[in-house]
């Protein structure tokens, strides 16, 4: 029987019910019930006597503010858009290395980049793919899981696991089994008054929660800003949504290439004949016969069906435009029927467009799905993990669903050879985590039609030093080269699958940035993998930053920076455009650098609001004054170029 009661009221259940040592389950990201676990950790912080340890990932943190120009910027933003989001206090502690000695936190992926200098949070990473993560959890003696939950609005008995169903769905048959076997296991609920309430494989009986702290918690949850798309990005995007099949299977990640690829596939829908205009702009001819086999630039005339571990902001958009709409079904006699375009009409009623793990994103992402009726909202289910990212378990279904998949995530960078790295540095320090990448990347040979896309940034720039993302070498991989697919950058397309070690290398050359094809090149033959007379084709000895741009003027209108909408105001967008600028062009801890930048700042009559923005209208002292003049350098610099 499942007992209602405040937050005080469940750590008190759980510490008596529990023994010495808890082990605590939390899903990954935005469904973490935050309340609870920090009244759990401060208590047994001061109860030496006991143990906790958590398992989880992507324990999510409002960004550091920092100093200077950037907390400028960003506190007055991180205060509107955060609110009153409650925060993890072991994620305070982990940034610290503070952790209680008597408590420690195992995650298989954390929030990008947000760890790196944490010794307590690199030590406890676990490297393992988010299909096994339920495997290991319980395996490690998981006695507690706690998580937000959604009511259900007109029935009182059912709750929906909402934005994470992913891990848990997987762990309560392992959960039951252990039960059975005499072993105590609590499930904690922690209802939210804004979570939206998802319909299908994440609803559950009250019943099936010992604990349920059902207050009125309408607190700020967790959301994630679209950040602008530049030229880079949308490149990348528009050269990876020419592979994507109508009829087919579209997974795709958060950020901004993954932003970059909806828009792209928004204006190949939308604008075809702008769209195709682009491409003919940017010469597909190397890879048209790609093109015409695996994906396509026509619209959309029977839609795709969205299956990713993430059901991102980008997913939304494309179902409302009408792109995600294939509908798949639950048992392999109808999705065969389907396939063949033989189902009956009577039969389609529980069809789903989109398979999801969990929920992360803006928050007109959320505010959509509230508002969504519940009829539409069927169309998108909330499911396993297991589902989603293998396919083993129910596969002669998962194959007929899956018909034509592309598989689209990102990496930092690709060596000559083909390996992708996307989680690790090569000092051994994570950024990240593996997630779900591998398994999409190998459903991507599993499957006969699917292919895995990897969208890759060429090059990148920090403090005025330009380096490729391509390279010989790479001290750590998240992809082996065996697994070398389809490689997308902003010069292209290189189809890797297949081929040999020196085709693989003069594929990736053509979509390298031309200031690194002849060092890159060099590297190879040196070690005997390129041929000592080979020589690059000339059509692609200017991939280079400026012509891309000068394509970009002439299509001004499918180049949106903010594709999927914006938290930023018109100001915040300007000033987020110029504080990049001066991040990439200058050492902000050099001074002569800054002094250079500031000689041909605009007065500051130029920028009136944007100043004000910043409290920088009035400098107080020489460093605000040095600061106004770094701003306004950066946005002369910017406006001139948008």
């Amino acid at each position: 029987m499942v007992q209602s009661c405040s937050i005080e009221r469940a750590v008190d259940d759980v510490l008596a019910r529990l023994p010495m040592h808890i082990h605590l389950g939390l899903p990954l990201g935005l469904g973490k019930a935050n309340r609870f676990v920090n009244a759990l950790y401060q208590r047994i912080r001061q109860l030496p006597e006991r143990q906790l340890t958590i398992y989880t990932a992507l324990s999510l943190g409002r960004p550091p503010l920092g100093d200077g120009l950037q907390r400028l910027f960003l506190e007055p933003f991180v205060e509107r858009v955060f609110g009153d989001y409650i925060e993890l206090d072991y994620l305070a502690d982990l940034l610290h290395n503070s952790m209680p000695t008597n408590i420690h936190v195992e995650q298989f992926f954390l929030q990008p980049g947000s760890l790196l200098n944490s010794p307590p949070a690199q030590q406890d990473y676990v490297s393992s793919n988010y299909s096994h993560a339920a495997r290991d959890i319980n395996a490690s003696g998981l006695n507690l899981v706690a998580q937000l939950v959604a009511r259900h609005p007109e029935d009182a008995a059912r709750l929906s696991l909402s934005c994470n169903p992913d891990i848990t769905l997987d762990l309560l048959p392992m959960i039951a089994k252990r039960r059975a076997a005499g072993e105590t296991i609590l499930i904690l609920g922690q209802v939210h008054g804004d979570l939206p309430y998802m319909p299908g494989d994440s609803e559950l009986s009250i019943e099936d929660f010992d604990l349920l702290i059902d207050e009125d918690e309408h607190t700020t949850l967790f959301s994630t800003p679209s950040m602008p798309v530049n030229l880079q990005d949308h490149m990348i995007g528009l050269h990876a949504s020419t592979l994507i099949r109508d009829g087919g299977t579209l997974q795709i990640g958060i950020g901004s290439m993954g932003d970059a690829l909806s828009a792209a596939l928004l204006a190949r829908q939308g604008d075809n004949e702008g769209y195709r205009d682009l491409l003919d702009a940017i010469d597909i001819t190397q890879w048209r016969t790609l093109i015409e086999q695996q994906g396509g630039v026509e619209p959309f005339a029977r839609g795709l069906y969205g299956c990713s571990e993430m059901f991102v902001h980008g997913l939304m958009v494309l179902a409302d435009a009408g792109i995600v709409r294939r509908k798949v079904y639950p048992d392999a006699d109808r999705q065969a029927q389907a396939n063949a375009g033989t189902l009956d009409e009577s039969l389609q009623g529980d069809g789903v467009s989109i398979h999801g793990g969990f929920i992360l994103g803006p928050r007109d992402f959320y505010q959509r799905l509230r508002e969504l009726p519940h009829s539409k909202r069927l169309e998108f289910n909330m499911t396993a993990i297991s589902y989603i990212n293998e396919l083993y378990g129910q596969e002669e279904l998962k194959r007929l669903q899956r018909r034509d998949a592309r598989f689209v995530n990102s990496a930092f960078t690709v060596t000559l050879l083909g390996a992708a790295v996307a989680d690790q540095l090569e000092d051994g320090r994570v950024l990240s985590g593996v997630g779900g990448q591998y398994n999409f990347v190998a459903q991507g040979h599993a499957l006969h039609d699917a292919r895995s896309v990897i969208m890759l940034r060429s090059w990148r720039e920090s403090g005025g030093d330009v380096s490729s993302n391509i390279v010989w070498e790479y001290g750590h991989c998240t992809i082996p080269r065996h697994l070398r697919d389809i490689v997308v950058t902003e010069y292209g397309i290189a189809d890797l699958r297949g081929k040999t070690d020196s085709k693989v290398i003069e594929a990736l050359l053509n979509i390298t940035d031309s200031r690194f094809q002849t060092e890159l090149t060099t590297q190879a033959q040196l070690m005997g993998k390129l041929p000592k007379d080979f020589r690059l084709d000339p059509r692609f000895a200017d991939n280079s930053p400026q012509r891309l741009q000068e394509i970009a003027d002439r299509h001004p209108h499918l180049f949106p920076e903010y594709p999927l909408g914006s938290d930023f105001s018109a100001q915040e967008q300007d000033l987020l455009r110029a504080l990049n600028w001066l991040k990439s062009k200058f050492k902000l801890t050099q001074m002569y650098q800054l002094g250079k930048a500031t000689l041909d700042a605009p007065s500051p009559q130029a920028f009136p609001e944007h100043l004000e923005r910043m409290q920088l209208a009035q400098p107080d002292g020489l460093r605000d004054e040095l600061y106004q003049r770094l701003l306004l350098a950066g946005l002369q610099a910017t406006a001139k170029s948008n």
